[in-house]
């Protein structure tokens, strides 16, 4: 290992990572800056030939705007790069794509009006045409990594599990020996993931290079055959699996110890926050409803969580909740207050708060000022307008109001006057968060919240979610996280193909019964009339007095919802 030694007290830390053979990315010198802020300081990082290379560390520690100068989006200021032994100057993607070098990023790249083939094609016409020849490609391609995507598909009606797939194929099909990989697992369930590592051998075996960036830790040591650590803007260890644990790793990344999402003691109460009661939505297009059913209560101090494969629903399902979509039947419950017909902006008024899937889709204003973007959405509050019927913007209490965010949730930030867009992943998640919760919500909507997000910022996001909940916040929790959704919730729910199974128990339940669940192998909790021997002692026994246990597994054949 170079650089910074974590505090292990058993001894013998982290080993250095050897390199075999020859380099297929060599990156010295690598520096580069933007007004106030140096987002890479002396990069060095070597990238073995057919290997899987990690590179780890908080968000806005410069991994990203790394990657960006390797794949030509940005030029750096001073370094150079190497590719395969020979310096490049890649001023572009082309150039980058030119060199065998794909990237899949985090946020997708992709067309929501076109079809998969036209997104796949776009740019790329000349490979092998825009017919026939290019959909016997998708398809010949997605079946020999499994990724099951459709070449005639629309991309506006896939769920971000297919949007990702499409992003990988798209690198496949553009003939990459180097593929970057930018928070890859990040909607994948834990069977899917061990499937996308399978793959990931195969590439490696096959003599590709993979760059693999991500948050999860015990994923990182499970497929990576080197690990680089960049705190800072800096690279300052580069590790080898085999002598690090992810506890380690984590002291490398932010110099503390991986965070627990546990809840502790219960909160729940028998006041109904949120009652949605037999919700269904037909499909547009025709087919099967995307919504079938659905019944879900929560109550104030509850997290109820909801865990499933991209695609089957809890887009939809928020939508519905949101007053983006009028459901088919049923009625959505506020409190007491039937707000099943009501507007967005009225939904919002009345003390629902949102924290979106895609935060750069419909969260953020990316070329808006962070004041700016923590007016969106409580625009008609008072700390937001000023004049006569409140129709004026009041730029200097939305300022103020934006600093004490910053500062309360540790958004990292030259300036309040900078654009969103110029933020890491990370902290716009946590400008995001701030806004929602510092208008104290009845309900919180909270999709993924910490996707792509580091395992500080991760306990920040945690934690405001607890406190909230000791105070009688009701959540819906929307995560593919599932140490996530056990370490937070009351209550799991899985929903598979617009329906929600029964409830288990986040105190038993397993990853492989969540997994298998969301899947359709298995649909409902496993052996509930076992005696309940809770192995998590922190949430045990998260329901109050008098509430029903997990329903009994015989109620419910498989693919039936309650």
């Amino acid at each position: 290992m170079t650089g910074d030694k974590p505090g292990d007290k058993s001894g013998g830390g982290p080993l250095r990572a050897v390199h075999h053979g020859a380099a297929a990315v060599r990156l010295e010198g690598i520096t580069k800056r933007f007004p106030g802020v140096v987002a890479n300081k002396d990069i060095a990082l070597t990238v073995d030939k057919g290997t899987v290379h990690a590179i780890v560390g908080e968000n806005g520690a410069g991994k990203s705007t790394l990657m960006k100068i390797l794949y030509g989006v940005q030029q750096p200021d001073e370094g150079t790069i190497e590719i395969d032994g020979t310096v490049r100057q890649l001023r572009s993607p082309a150039d980058a794509i030119a060199a065998g070098i794909g990237m899949v990023f985090q946020h997708f790249q992709l067309a929501d009006n076109l079809t998969v083939l036209e997104n796949v094609v776009l740019g790329a016409e000349r490979l092998h045409g825009i017919g026939e020849g290019a959909r016997a490609k998708i398809r010949e391609i997605s079946d020999a990594y499994g990724l099951d995507v459709r070449p005639d598909a629309l991309v506006a009606d896939l769920g971000v599990g297919a949007r990702q797939r499409i992003e990988i194929l798209k690198v496949l099909y553009r003939g990459a020996r180097i593929i970057i990989l930018d928070e890859p697992t990040a909607v994948l369930v834990p069977q899917e993931v061990d499937e996308l590592f399978d793959n990931l051998r195969e590439l490696k075996s096959e003599g590709l290079t993979v760059m693999f960036i991500s948050h999860k830790l015990d994923e990182v040591l499970k497929v990576a055959d080197a690990i680089t650590v960049i705190r800072r803007g800096t690279t300052v260890a580069e590790v080898d699996p085999s002598g690090v644990t992810p506890r380690q790793l984590a002291e490398l990344m932010v110099g503390s110890e991986l965070p627990s999402p546990s809840t502790e003691e219960s909160t729940v109460t028998r006041t109904p926050m949120l009652t949605v009661d037999g919700i269904s939505l037909d499909d547009p297009a025709g087919g099967r409803e995307l919504l079938d059913g659905i019944d879900l209560t929560i109550h104030a101090g509850e997290v109820v969580g909801i865990a499933g494969v991209e695609g089957n629903g809890q887009a939809e399902l928020v939508e519905v909740i949101m007053g983006m979509r009028e459901p088919t039947t049923g009625r959505i419950l506020l409190g007491d207050v039937d707000i099943s017909d009501w507007q967005v902006r009225e939904i919002r008024e009345a003390g629902m708060g949102y924290i979106p899937e895609d935060r750069h889709r419909h969260g953020l204003l990316l070329e808006a000022p962070l004041w700016e973007n923590v007016i969106l959405g409580h625009q008609t509050e008072s700390v937001n307008v000023s004049g006569p019927g409140g129709v004026l913007v009041n730029a200097s209490a939305a300022k103020r109001e934006t600093e004490t965010i910053v500062e309360e949730f540790d958004v990292r930030t030259p300036s309040i006057n900078v654009t969103s867009g110029s933020l890491s992943g990370g902290n716009q998640q946590k400008l995001i968060i701030g806004r929602e919760m510092r208008r104290n919500p009845r309900v919180l909507i909270a999709a993924h919240p910490t996707r792509g997000v580091d395992v500080g910022a991760q306990a920040a996001i945690w934690d405001h979610i607890k406190a909230a909940r000791r105070n009688g916040l009701g959540v819906l929790l929307i995560s593919a996280d599932l140490e996530e959704l056990v370490g937070l919730s009351d209550t799991i729910r899985v929903i598979l193909r617009g329906g929600l199974s029964g409830e288990f128990d986040p105190d038993v339940v397993t990853r492989e019964e969540l997994g298998a669940a969301m899947t359709g192998a298995q649909t409902t909790p496993a052996d509930p009339a076992a005696p309940a021997t809770h192995t998590t002692s922190p949430a045990a026994d998260r329901r109050p007095e008098g509430t029903t246990d997990v329903p009994d597994a015989g109620t419910h054949d498989e693919g039936t919802t309650r």
